[in-house]
């Protein structure tokens, strides 16, 4: 009798007053009679025979003496017993969140790897707070869409808060792997000419080691994160700590002008703003001042401004912007983006020299 009570270990909600009944049965024992033989009152023998009362250590040595079975046995069941009440509770509580879900772009999420796939709307449910480590929507409210909120974009861009707060907790995730130097300012600053270099290289594979490699021995972890649909960033930047930075980009606009100008735009804002802030570009940011300062930060550092009068003289033929790119050191994409800023050049024309770029598909 013993060795059974020893080693039973239940896996449905039933209260440890019910293997107490049992035990009853078999010795043929009524209520009262354990209450006389505990020390218990009779109610109190109810309420743990009903679950109602909670089993304590001293209640799990008087139950080792007189039912058998360890008092480490009694604790255990008692210990599941209000596991399984509470993950009852907890499901309920997940039921009643499932219209987050909606928010959330989850097909995308799973389709990405994020977070796994699921049958119940509950697990989907514990499976989204687990991905953004939160332990309720409340708590997401606060952590993820209340400061997003704060950024507008205009209203011909379908944008999702839940789309923006997923694609920048999965740059939180992908972060957490980089190991950091402490933050370098000056070392980050003199860093960006060796990036500015690295425009030339056409091999992503290459250079995306070589980029998150100088980047996280200033203090600044780089990570490349496609977007869901509903997040129209392009990038963004925020610090992890007063000793790491992180610097996100999603690719958005598929060509190297792009990627570059925005990882440059993205890198003034840490060596120009401040470390409380947060922005994300393809939002409305709250300062229209800094977005401006970060620009001229990537343009000028892209193209120095000594070389504008030249630029306006390069002509519109592939061979010459290559040559002046090679003169500049930088892509020839990058100098077809510009040109077509400035107006030199249509919209349309020379986007053979940049290199496009496509997401890998993640199955």
């Amino acid at each position: 009798m013993t060795d059974r009570v020893s080693s039973f270990e239940p896996d449905w909600v039933s209260p440890p007053g019910d293997t107490i009944l049992d035990l009853l049965e078999e010795k043929g024992w009524t209520q009262s009679e354990l209450a006389t033989r505990t020390g218990f009152t009779r109610k109190h023998v109810n309420e743990l025979a009903s679950g109602k009362a909670t089993l304590s250590p001293e209640t799990a040595l008087k139950l080792e003496s007189t039912l058998g079975g360890s008092a480490q046995f009694w604790l255990t069941r008692e210990a599941q017993y209000r596991e399984a009440l509470a993950r009852s509770d907890a499901e309920a509580g997940l039921a009643r969140e499932s219209p987050w879900l909606a928010e959330l772009p989850v097909a995308e999420m799973v389709r990405l790897g994020w977070i796994r796939k699921t049958t119940s709307v509950c697990a989907r449910v514990a499976e989204c707070l687990r991905f953004f480590g939160v332990a309720s929507v409340a708590a997401w409210r606060e952590q993820y869409a209340r400061p997003i909120a704060a950024f507008r974009v205009s209203t011909a861009v379908a944008r999702r808060t839940g789309a923006i707060a997923a694609w920048l907790r999965q740059g939180e995730r992908q972060a957490e792997a980089i190991v950091c130097q402490p933050f370098d300012e000056g070392g980050f600053r003199s860093a960006l000419e060796t990036l500015r270099g690295m425009t030339r290289q056409i091999d992503p594979g290459v250079f995306t080691r070589e980029l998150t490699s100088v980047c996280a021995a200033r203090g600044v972890a780089v990570v490349f994160v496609p977007a869901p649909k509903g997040c129209p960033a392009s990038g963004a930047t925020r610090w992890l700590s007063p000793d790491k930075a992180l610097l996100q980009l999603s690719l958005r606009h598929k060509t190297n002008d792009h990627l570059w100008f925005t990882l440059f735009h993205e890198a003034g804002h840490l060596v120009l703003h401040g470390k409380r802030l947060m922005f994300i570009e393809g939002t409305e940011s709250i300062s229209a001042e800094h977005e401006a300062e970060a620009d001229r930060f990537a343009r000028d550092l892209l193209i120095p401004p000594s070389e504008v009068k030249s630029l306006r003289e390069v002509g519109r033929t592939h061979a010459r912007v290559r040559a002046y790119a090679d003169r500049l050191g930088v892509a020839p994409g990058i100098v077809v983006g510009r040109m077509q800023k400035e107006g030199i050049l249509h919209w349309s024309q020379l986007n053979a020299l940049k290199t496009r770029y496509a997401w890998s598909d993640p199955r």
